[in-house]
């Protein structure tokens, strides 16, 4: 972190950069199976679109022209290449493709599969090879008994196999259930073959209940359980790479037992504790964020539905805890962006349930989830444990809201507890007080209406407080003088200064 403070600019000026191989490219026979051209091409025309934008990660823009070219060939539609994100690639980029005027999104690669709202949408997540025999193998090494009770989960990528792996392994585990892919409003390029047609998974609830159970719908997958049995009784079965994806799985569901089976190398795995590691790292920031006085809320989507919902709830919450919020909207965030904003004590990031884990351990100040805000402000949330990633859990009237305590306005004085960090006592809630008007800035004004505290202004306090404060002007000191000649030459020898 301190070389990034520091940096004099050479490193920027002396790097070198890579071009993009053509070994990226997808062969040119492969793209209509790759990218399912011909499937776009129904999406596109059955809503008659004129204007469609086109979300490429930045692995995937290799293809994005001949992509573009056989689309608007087959459709006579124009497309519009979207290759530089507002935020993570996973997310869609509504914002981007409303700037041209687009009536529908094809979002290409891996996605976080969050709803979105503004354009129709659909998802073409791309095929990447798996050893569909080494995947079994690996199954049964991990469960040896064939009776318990498995829930597959998978990275979007690895999606085209379910069925085939299903088909493969159910007979021998008659407890295994396989997870789908749902997204409300959105259309899925993930395909089922019957009888030699295609049957598109559009919106949620299109697959059937496997258990009769109860469904559980998590991160764009949705599965069933048996009747009699939790979500604790069954183990994780991952298909796909150790990353954000597997990671949002394991924090969310870390009472389940996971084991994964990774593609790209051919090795399943039982995977270790470490969640718990990452969850007492969370807690950390939970104390952190206790301690903070001053709480920056980042903005890290647009596209998500109900991220001003979200926004909105973490403002009352922290104001309601005794702290002040300021907003910023900043796009891809990065360690020199959050450091030039000193007054602020603690971060949260809105954002996907993927790109909200943002590991801050370089950043200036720390970076906590809505999730962890909340716990920080509400007393009536304790941490359990269980950990929430998707914004939307947290609003009212979703599975995970919890009412704010209100302070007992018969007790004096506020509430106060010890800080695990610094072991001095912190207050919290506006016990004694409450705020007269909207502003967050207005005039605290004590309950029996006598004496009135004004609150100063967080940012110019710090200001003041500052040994340097800038540049000093000395307006009106520094005697005016003619204009005279500067130096010549460059900074590392000027003519004045001889060849000494």
């Amino acid at each position: 972190m301190a070389a990034t403070f520091s940096s004099d600019g050479a490193q920027v000026i002396q790097r070198s950069l890579s071009t993009m191989a053509t070994d990226n490219w997808t062969p040119a026979e492969s793209l209509d199976e790759v990218y399912q051209i011909e499937e776009t091409c129904s999406f596109i025309t059955k809503h008659q679109f004129l204007k469609v934008a086109l979300q490429f990660p930045d692995d995937l823009l290799a293809d994005s022209v001949a992509v573009a070219s056989k689309l608007e060939k087959g459709t006579g539609a124009k497309m519009y290449i979207l290759g530089d994100t507002s935020y993570g690639s996973c997310c869609v980029d509504e914002v981007a493709a409303e700037h041209v005027g687009a009536e529908g999104i094809v979002h290409y690669g891996r996605a976080c599969l969050s709803p979105s709202r503004r354009l129709p949408l659909m998802y073409v997540f791309g095929r990447r090879p798996v050893n569909l025999t080494k995947c079994a193998s690996s199954f049964r090494e991990l469960y040896p008994d064939k009776q318990s009770h498995i829930v597959v989960l998978y990275d979007v990528i690895y999606s085209f196999i379910v069925d085939d792996l299903l088909e493969l392994l159910q007979p021998e585990y008659p407890n295994m259930v396989m997870s789908r892919i749902s997204v409300e409003g959105a259309v899925s390029s993930s395909l089922k073959e019957r009888d030699g047609t295609h049957e598109e998974a559009e919106g949620a609830g299109v697959f059937p209940n496997q258990t009769g159970g109860p469904l559980v719908h998590k991160f764009g997958r949705q599965f069933s359980l048996q009747a009699s049995l939790s979500l604790e009784d069954y183990s994780m079965f991952f298909i796909g790479q150790e990353g954000a994806t597997l990671t949002n799985f394991m924090m969310t569901l870390n009472r389940c037992s996971f084991c994964s089976f990774n593609p790209e190398t051919g090795v399943g795995r039982s995977e270790t504790v470490k969640v718990n590691k990452s969850l007492m790292k969370r807690y950390y920031l939970i104390e952190r964020a206790k301690d903070a006085r001053v709480v920056g809320i980042l903005v890290g989507t647009l596209g998500v539905a109900g991220y001003l919902s979200i926004i909105d709830h973490l403002k009352e919450t922290i104001k309601k805890a005794g702290k002040k919020s300021y907003m910023f909207a900043m796009g891809k965030l990065n360690v020199p962006k959050l450091a030039n904003f000193l007054e602020i004590d603690v971060y949260v990031l809105v954002a996907c349930s993927e790109n909200s884990l943002l590991d801050s351990s370089e950043f200036y100040r720390p970076v906590v989830t809505p999730f962890e805000m909340e716990i920080a402000c509400n007393k009536n949330r304790e941490w359990t444990g269980e950990y929430v990633t998707d914004f939307r859990d947290l609003l009212p009237g979703a599975c995970s809201y919890v009412e704010f305590l209100r302070p007992d306005p018969d007790i004096d004085g506020d509430e106060t507890d010890v800080s695990l960090i610094t072991g001095a006592l912190r207050s919290s809630g506006l016990s004694s007080y409450e705020l007269r008007g909207n502003d967050p800035g207005s005039s605290l004004v004590q309950r029996n209406q006598v004496l009135t505290v004004s609150q100063a202004n967080t940012a110019a306090a710090l200001l003041a407080g500052r040994s340097w404060q800038g540049l000093e002007q000395k307006l009106g000191e520094t005697p005016v003088t003619k204009a005279v000649e500067g130096r010549r030459g460059i900074a590392i020898a000027y003519e004045e200064e001889g060849d000494s």
